[in-house]
Parts: C-alpha cells; structure tokens; sequence
C-alpha cells in the first residue's frame, strides 16, 4: 500500500512538472522562469530546494552522533547563507539581470574568471546531486520492502526527475517546489506529533537530549576544535552563496524586493524546519533503543525511515515518505538544472557564438541530460555519507568563487588580476592541505584556501596591474549600468544578457 501511495504521488508531481514545461519558450524562462515568480513561488523555491535528503537523513544522522555542534555547517551554515544572500547579494545581482552567476564574473573580471569559477561552480554540483540520487535510492529500496535495489532506486528517481526538468527548467523547479514545500511541512508537522506522542511529548525528548550533551552548540575550548567548527560554519554559509541555484531564485522573482525578501523568508522557515527531522530521529532513542543502537554503527541515516516504517501507521508513513520525496525531488531537480544552464551559458556559448536562441535552449537541455548521467554514475560509486557529500560540495565554491564575488561587488579596487591570483592560491593552498594534511589537519584545507583566496585578492589587486583596469566598472555594475568595452575587463556576454 505504502509503494502505491509512493508510486502515485511521484506520477502526479512529474505530471505537474510537464505541465509547467508548457510556459518555456526561449532561454530566459528555462533558467530564470522569465523573472516572472511572484513571493510565495520564490520563498517556496529557495526553502523546498534547500530541505533535500541531507536536512531528513544527514543531519538527523550526524546529530546523533555529534549532538548539536555537528550540525554547524547545516542547518546553522545554510541557513545563514540564505539570509545572507537575501540581505547583502540578492539587490546588486537582480539590479544586473543576470542568466547565470557566471556572467557576474565575466562582466566584473573578464573572460579568463568566468571559465575559472563557472568550472568550480559545475565541479562543486557532483557533490550535492549526487547525495540526493544516493537518498532517492534509498527511499525507493526502503519503501519497496528490498524490491527495488538502491541502484534500481538512482537510476528510476534520476531519470524521472530529468523528464520534467529537461523540458520544464526553472518554471518546473518553481512550480513543483511550490507542491512539495506544502507536502515538505505538512508531513514533517504530522509525522512529528505522532513520534512525540510515541515518546512521551516534546518536553521529555528535549530534556533527554539536553541531559546527554546533546544540544550543546559551542565547542570545547581547545583551538583546534574551535578552528573545526568556524571552518565547518563557514563552508556552507560562504561557500554555498556563490552558486547557481541560489542566483537563479534571486534573478527568478518579479522584483527586487522579492528577490530580496523571498530569500529571507526562504531560509529562516528551512532554518525552523529542519530542526523537525532532528527531533524525529532523537525520539528514536527514547522509543527503540536497540534499533538505534544497530543502525548508529551501520548506516545512521537509516535510523529515522525504520522507526517510521515500524513504529508509525500507514497514514503517518505515506505522510513521512511523500515530504521525504518531495524534500528530494526539489533539491534534486534545481541542483540538475543550475550547473547545465551556467556551464552552457558560460563555457558552451562562447565556444558557439552563433547560435540563436532556440538553439541555446537545445544544448541546455542535452547538457542536462548529460549531467544527470554524470551526476548518477557518481553518487553510484560514492562511499561518503549523504551530510559529507553535501558539505564537501561547497568547499571547491568556498575557496575559488566566494572571495571575487564578495569584492567584485563590495570593493572598488578588486581587479581581475587579483581574482585570478584568490582563485589560483585559494584551490592550490586547499589541495596542498588536503594532501599534506592527512583526515584530520589542525587548521581544515577549506578555511586555509579561504584565507589563501582573501590573501590573493588583495595583492593582486593592489599590485601594478599588467593590464589597465577601471574600478568604475564596479560603480557601474552594481546598479545595474554595462561598463565600456575599452577598459580591460571582457564584455562579450552583455549583449546575451540584454536579448534573454
């Protein structure tokens, strides 16, 4: 009966997806909706893509294992990226008409910055991707009772979310997100009740969990675990802000202030949610005790679906499973869309100069199809937990792309030579702690390639430039005004811009 439920409630969801795809027409509605979404679709998008399988299986996981102060990088880090963007990011880049967060870097730096980050950006997607193919299969073994294999699992939820993403881009995402963000925080609402009821009431996990250590945040203060968990906080509060999904919702909305505020909105109720999934799998303590004890040294993450799945009635399970579904598909189908549409539009584009618009759209499509593959293989092959893929996702974001998107838009003398300069050291500074550093380096190789990246920034843009370069560029970019050609920063893309 549960698979049933399942199996319909995913045939509708894609169903409404193709629905949507009826709405794109050229290349701004497949990436950006036309900057057409209104408040609600926009809130809806940025918290249902952001609450995928890492906030219900991951950090319920590490929790568990780690109490609080595991849990800094998500959902404290991302979060906070979220209100971050809404505040500082989202008015200059929505005042700049944006397609993808790689044209940011082309008009602001050049040519050479814009491969560079979109690259990073691209590479940083495997990560996030494929922790959520590595849930869908998953859910699908766990709710067929071991019918369906895990890999049977990737490959059936990959290429059904690629159908609807394929022909409905961002007007899909947003259109979907919007259902799923309703089904998201009406399951998790109901299926927390049921477990509180189960473990005696809210006040009686939480003291349990206080009483065990469990909700102490800070940690202790010994400077290597402090390093620890700065590097831990800022990789998903600094590194995530810098990518394409996150530009994509801002540049999607019907104004500023949407784009601003629907941000805001967006990441303080993923913030309040996520804390559900974690209430959940700690009441596991309270309500089966051995069988947290087995799947704690197994597999964690398998902890809050048996208690569901054994604990719980039917309702409660289909409720619990259709938000875990919804949770994934969202982030799963934004996180597929964001690397195509900037990898095309920054790196597949200029390579092909004349293509018109239609065909455009044609190639962000087969590159989706492409990365879905891609992404696939990759999480059938990953041994690392569905919390790490996520969080190691944003590291190569952190120390490459976050330091020139900062000063490209809050410092008049950042420069192209001194963006470059904070992307070579920034990669080069984090690979040689990775290599040298071992698993456990007492300052970790993400916070040393930030520093690193910083570090470059400002000496190569206060040293003598080889080539001229006009800080007026950053006057005029920020609202919203295209810089001439002749002052050393490349401009190929504005006239794409101004078409879409």
């Amino acid at each position: 009966m549960l698979l049933w439920f399942v199996i319909v409630y995913w045939l509708i969801s894609v169903g409404i997806g193709l629905l949507a795809a009826t709405r794109v027409h050229n290349t701004k509605d497949f990436a950006v909706a036309g900057r057409h979404l209104p408040f609600y679709m926009v809130t809806a998008t940025v918290f249902a893509t952001w609450f995928g399988s890492e906030t219900v299986l991951g950090i319920p996981a590490t929790f568990l294992n780690e109490g609080l102060h595991g849990v800094v990088a998500d959902p404290f880090g991302s979060s906070m990226c979220l209100i971050l963007v809404g505040l500082f990011f989202a008015a200059p880049l929505y005042r700049m008409n944006l397609l993808t967060i790689g044209d940011f870097y082309k008009k602001r730096y050049g040519r050479g910055v814009e491969v560079l980050t979109t690259l990073a950006i691209v590479v940083s997607y495997l990560g996030w991707v494929g922790a959520q193919i590595t849930a869908l299969g998953l859910v699908f073994n766990v709710v067929s009772g071991g019918e369906i294999s895990k890999l049977a699992g990737m490959w059936i939820g990959s290429l059904t979310i690629l159908v609807y993403t394929l022909y409905g881009g961002m007007w899909a995402v947003a259109v979907t997100d919007f259902l799923q963000m309703i089904i998201i925080v009406i399951g998790m609402l109901w299926i927390g009740g049921e477990v509180s009821g189960m473990a005696g009431g809210v006040g009686v996990v939480v003291d349990h969990a206080m009483n065990n250590g469990k909700l102490s945040f800070l940690p202790p203060p010994d400077p290597k675990e402090v390093i620890a968990f700065i590097a831990a906080a800022v990789t998903m509060m600094l590194g995530s802000i810098p990518q394409q999904d996150v530009v994509q919702r801002v540049q999607s909305a019907k104004s500023e202030k949407i784009a601003v505020w629907g941000s805001v909105l967006g990441g303080g109720l993923y913030f309040v949610f996520a804390f559900v999934p974690m209430f959940l799998a700690y009441s596991a303590t309270l309500i089966d005790p051995d069988m947290v004890a087995r799947l704690i040294k197994s597999d964690s993450q398998m902890i809050l679906p048996e208690l569901v799945l054994t604990k719980a009635p039917l309702v409660a399970q289909i409720l619990f499973f259709g938000a875990l579904l919804s949770a994934i598909k969202s982030c799963a189908s934004a996180t597929l869309l964001a690397p195509s549409v900037t990898f095309t539009e920054n790196i597949l584009r200029p390579a092909l100069p004349h293509l018109t618009d239609r065909k455009l759209l044609f190639w962000m499509r087969v590159v989706t199809l492409v990365f879905t593959l891609l992404v696939t293989f990759y999480a059938m092959y990953s041994k690392a937990s569905i919390f790490k893929m996520v969080e190691n996702a944003y590291q190569i974001t952190l120390v490459s792309a976050f330091v020139p998107l900062v000063c490209g838009l809050y410092w008049r003398r950042a420069t192209n030579q001194g963006a470059l300069l904070a992307i070579f050291l920034g990669i080069a500074v984090w690979l040689a702690v990775h290599l040298a550093g071992g698993d456990d380096p007492y300052v970790p190789a993400q916070l040393a390639g930030l520093i690193a990246s910083a570090v470059g920034m400002v000496v190569g843009s206060l040293v003598k430039q080889f080539v001229h370069h006009d800080i007026h560029v950053h006057d005029r970019l920020r609202h919203g005004h295209h810089a001439a050609d002749s002052h050393g920063v490349a401009h190929e893309g504005i006239g794409v811009i101004h078409r879409h």
